[in-house]
């Protein structure tokens, strides 16, 4: 039996769980994957100590603060500065943990069908761990990028200076926060989404729900909408694949 989970906080539903549950079911695989709500990252070297792992996720808010943890880091995973992937390698008496990330990939697969040329430049909204990887992913993919956070700096535009000049020149709008999601679905990022357009194009690393209200004002005002489930599937996949590697 090899044993896989997932970390973070909280862990109320997780699509990590009922995919892989369902795949080790459907291809007879001997595993378990469970979820770990951690109060705190202090706790992570106690909970890989009584658990025999094969791997792990790593989701919000741990992606950063868990890389103190490990002892060595795939190269994007470095670059970005944020994991989700926990790679444990047994050999004798030693386990080493690996991490990567490959939120890059399923949120480079899930964004490219509908990048457009005039798709250019690009607001992330949010600063955390999900960000690092799409910043990463827009900028190798030649598109020009701004953090959008509550509090500016020399190199992240607060919420209040977004106007209509900046949001006509940014079409694509990345949300990497966890405004709006389940439970919460009242909430939304604080951007002016009377001057989106049909040009516009808004992705929400979201899945729960399907249409966050993020999403809705922009399919209100014309603009092209996705959700965060084929990059859900797409870094699961991937997760998988380095766990068998």
């Amino acid at each position: 039996m090899r044993f896989f989970g997932l970390i973070g906080f909280p862990l109320g539903h997780s699509f990590s769980q009922k995919y892989f549950t369902a795949y080790f079911e459907e291809k007879k695989i001997e595993a378990q994957y469970n979820l770990f709500p951690l109060n705190d990252i202090s706790e992570f070297s106690e909970l890989i100590k009584s658990n025999t792992f094969s791997g792990l996720n790593v989701t919000i808010p741990y992606k950063t603060q868990v890389m103190q943890y490990l002892d060595e880091l795939d190269p994007t995973a470095a670059a970005i500065g944020a994991v989700n992937v926990i790679k444990f390698i047994r050999d004798n008496n030693t386990v080493q943990l690996k991490g990567f990330n490959t939120d890059v990939v399923g949120f480079e697969n899930s964004i490219k069908p509908y990048l457009k040329p005039h798709h250019k430049k690009a607001l992330i909204l949010g600063t955390g761990g999900a960000s690092k990887a799409v910043l990463y992913t827009l900028r190798k993919l030649g598109i020009t990028t701004t953090y959008v956070s509550r509090h500016a700096t020399e190199d992240v535009l607060s919420y209040e200076q977004l106007n209509e000049d900046i949001i006509s020149e940014n079409l694509l709008i990345v949300n990497t926060t966890p405004l709006g999601m389940y439970p919460k679905v009242d909430n939304c990022a604080d951007i002016p989404y009377k001057h989106l357009t049909e040009k516009h194009l808004l992705y929400d690393v979201i899945y729960l729900p399907e249409e966050t209200l993020f999403l809705q004002k922009g399919r209100e005002k014309g603009a092209t909408t996705v959700n965060g489930i084929e990059m859900l599937y797409g870094q699961a996949i991937a997760a998988w694949a380095i766990w068998n590697s």
